[in-house]
């Protein structure tokens, strides 16, 4: 037997033991041996170890920015959206963007596609499985593994209701035996949902509503219905995988039902069978709790290859709606750099609302309270969540990023500048950037959209009108077209600097509560790059010796084109402005 096979059966039965094996919970015994081979039959591993371990050095590099997007953000009457999507990309983003995360493309019933009905299908909505191949071919294409839960109009809950197979024992149901009185979720609605079923009543487990009803994953008849779903993706050209709300995956009595061990098993066993199919493929998790719970998912290197970064959204927009750099510099300062083969989902924007949770304990009950304020004045919304005290309390703050960095006087002008700064200290991060299609159009807050679904999230999924952005687009005025060029000319820079490769060296340094600034260092060490963010509404200063740049007698602004000589005695930053001080001047790796 091919010693690669050998190790990769060893690795899957190890896992499936350690999932399925001897647990006091289980309704009969599984037998492992054969739950493995099934488990292989259905992923057809064409499993490499050496590869897997090639490719982790390779995965990503500063090159690499994500856009996140639904299908159908962008429609017209002459064709498809998802085809409608592939051409704007082509337009505007070939040579500035390589992952793009498609959010659920998949028949529906709610939650904007997060309810999915058939995972094996596209939204004849949004087009065919042909548009999204075609994606596919010219960007790394990227999809959600919608795993915790499905629709309550799915067939197969309509066959956990007759009693036949598949989907017949699909779903977590609780009996009065079953201690929720710590279950943490973020919703207030029921908790179970009575269904009348073929062999009587029963409560189904809802984490999220009751149209979206959870797998019971302790049914490995469950876990292969996904490596199948897997494999299709595979097939159809997916490369990274969106594990959406794996933490909720796992239930146990007695427990918060979140971050369970078995639901990093989960991300562990699902890992080995996608990589021994594509060794490149990229797993990322989608959990949104408390950061250091949120860490825990990278595991030993064996779990997710990047985990989304939530807590930097929420830190960000208190940053630069207080004009105070002091919290997020004290985070970044604690953040353990990824090692590599794993490494940082940056975003500060998405298709969600600014979670709260991950900063517990990093922003006072004050400093959130002072942000909520200013975000409302803004137009933004609340959305709440149940404590397992069943107390309710702020689980997101639902509004577009333009509108939540809205200037107080209302001017366009500051507010593009603060996107700008923005996404500047996004793209100079350790980690993968990613930003929302919104926000490169500048999207305002979409009261209609809300008023028309009645959900709060709505807010910030507008749905352009193709005629209606081109033209937009076309307007020099227009803080569209003002946001998506400042954007791009950041990531035009950026992805020629090997000091922004995802996992360069990062060193927090501290300039004051007006400047928020960081190190970053290629892994050759050639190029150092000194990042400094003025994100107040005055002119700020920073003593040229406080940053220590040794080893050039000159230093270049990367964006700004502007020498910095280490005589001068300050550097000046004008309000919201960015300084991408280099050792290196220009473009790097043979770019023009």
């Amino acid at each position: 037997m091919n010693p690669s096979i050998s190790r990769f059966q060893s690795k899957v039965r190890h896992l499936t033991q350690t999932l399925y094996g001897g647990r006091e919970d289980e309704r009969e015994t599984i037998d492992i041996d054969a739950l493995c081979q099934r488990l292989s039959e259905t992923i057809k591993p064409s499993y490499n170890i050496e590869s897997v371990n090639q490719a982790e050095s390779t995965l990503w590099d500063e090159s690499d920015i994500a856009l996140i997007t639904y299908g159908d953000s962008i429609v017209s009457d002459d064709d498809k959206p998802l085809s409608v999507l592939h051409q704007f990309c082509r337009e505007h983003f070939t040579d500035y963007i390589s992952w793009v995360h498609i959010l659920p493309f998949f028949p529906w019933t709610s939650d904007d596609g997060f309810s999915v009905m058939d995972y094996s299908t596209v939204n004849q909505a949004l087009g065919g499985w042909k548009d999204i191949e075609a994606i596919g071919k010219d960007f790394k294409l990227m999809a959600d593994l919608v795993l915790n839960h499905c629709s309550s109009r799915s067939a197969w809950f309509e066959n956990f209701k007759k009693g036949v197979h598949p989907g017949k024992d699909f779903f977590f149901t609780a009996d009065n035996t079953f201690d929720t009185s710590q279950v943490v979720r973020p919703r207030t609605s029921d908790l179970l949902q009575c269904v009348k079923t073929s062999e009587g009543e029963v409560n189904v487990w809802c984490t999220f509503s009751h149209d979206q009803v959870d797998f019971d994953f302790s049914n490995p008849e469950v876990l292969l219905e996904f490596v199948r779903i897997i494999r299709l993706y595979l097939d159809r050209g997916v490369r990274v995988f969106r594990l959406d709300a794996v933490a909720f995956t796992w239930k146990r009595s007695g427990t918060t039902c979140i971050n369970l061990p078995e639901a990093h098993d989960l991300v562990r066993l699902l890992r080995t069978l996608i990589e021994s199919v594509q060794a490149d493929a990229v797993i990322i998790t989608e959990t949104n709790v408390p950061n250091i719970e949120n860490l825990a998912y990278f595991g030993q290197r064996d779990e997710a290859h990047c985990i989304y970064n939530f807590a930097l959204p929420p830190l960000l927009l208190h940053t630069l709606l207080e004009g105070d750099s002091s919290r997020i510099t004290r985070w970044l300062m604690s953040m353990p750099p990824a090692v590599v083969g794993t490494t940082y989902f940056n975003f500060i924007a998405s298709h969600d609302g600014i979670g709260l949770r991950p900063v517990e304990g990093l922003l006072s009950e004050a400093e959130l309270e002072s942000m909520r304020e200013k975000l409302q004045a803004n137009g933004a919304l609340l959305s709440w969540r149940e404590l397992a005290s069943g107390e309710k309390s702020i689980y997101e703050v639902n509004v577009s990023l333009f509108d939540a960095l809205r200037s107080p006087t209302g001017e366009s002008g500051e507010t593009v500048a603060r996107m700008t700064l923005a996404h500047a200290i996004l793209l100079g991060l350790e980690g993968v950037p990613a930003i929302y299609l919104h926000s490169f159009l500048g999207t305002r807050n979409d009261e209609q959209r809300v008023l028309h679904t009645g959900h709060n999230r709505a807010i910030n999924r507008h749905q352009w009108q193709l005629s209606e952005l081109t033209a937009a687009l076309e307007n020099p005025e227009s803080h569209h077209r003002q946001c998506l060029e400042r954007i791009k000319a950041l990531i035009d820079i950026r992805r020629h600097q090997p000091a922004f490769h995802p996992n360069a060296t990062q060193f927090t340094l501290n300039c004051g509560k007006a400047i928020f600034a960081f190190w970053r260092q290629s892994l050759d060490r050639r190029q150092s790059i000194f990042c400094l963010y003025n994100i107040s509404d005055k002119a700020a200063h920073i003593p040229m010796g406080s940053l220590n740049l040794i080893g050039a007698d000159t230093w270049t602004d990367l964006i700004s084109g502007s020498t910095h000589s280490l005589e001068a005695p300050d550097i000046v930053l004008a309000p919201y402005q960015t300084i991408w001080l280099s050792n290196l001047d220009g473009l790097l790796d043979g770019a023009e």
